[in-house]
């Protein structure tokens, strides 16, 4: 546990200082990167609805599955602001869901370690995090890719200082 909350420490404060270094290429890969996925996802999904399986033939729920995930894809790149907004709303809400499952996680936690706080805290800027892009999505996709940046790098740091922790066995006792 403590060598993966290292590495995922480590990942978020790489990935936020490249998302304060350039903020509106952030976005912009980000929604690109839907993009693609979306397209391929969908492709594969036109793929196995079409092949003939052993099991049961034709999957046509694949295939509407396939044309939703192209249809996605291509409307990305049709409308690359529409998605950055709809990524802004996501990732604010992925904030909020995590912050509350690593204060949980924090809470559970409590009695078997100490530093459990360091989890709470990491939780507590999630959450606040996802709050504050909820309340000002206006304030552009840079902004967001700049609180992005500040939040993963702050996020990171707590996170390693845990795994670090961790890695010295300080349990309750």
């Amino acid at each position: 546990m403590d060598s993966f909350l290292l590495i995922r420490g480590i990942a978020s404060i790489v990935v936020g200082i490249l998302a304060v270094a350039w903020p509106g290429i952030t976005i912009a890969v980000l929604v690109g990167i839907f993009g693609v996925y979306a397209i391929i996802d969908g492709i594969t999904n036109l793929f196995v609805g079409f092949s003939h399986s052993r099991v049961g033939g034709r999957s046509w729920a694949h295939v509407i599955q396939g044309l939703v995930g192209i249809g996605a894809g291509v409307l990305t790149f049709l409308w690359p602001g529409v998605t950055a907004l709809a990524l802004v709303f996501f990732i604010a809400a992925w904030a909020i869901v995590t912050g509350a499952f690593e204060i949980a996680a924090a809470i559970k936690l409590r009695k078997v370690i100490k530093g459990e706080w360091l989890l709470a805290l990491s939780g507590a800027l999630s959450v606040a995090f996802g709050l504050l892009v909820f309340a000002f999505p206006a304030a552009g996709a840079v902004g967001i890719a700049f609180v992005l940046g500040v939040y993963a790098v702050a996020t990171g740091i707590i996170l390693v200082a845990l795994g670090i922790r961790l890695r010295s066995r300080v349990l309750v006792p």
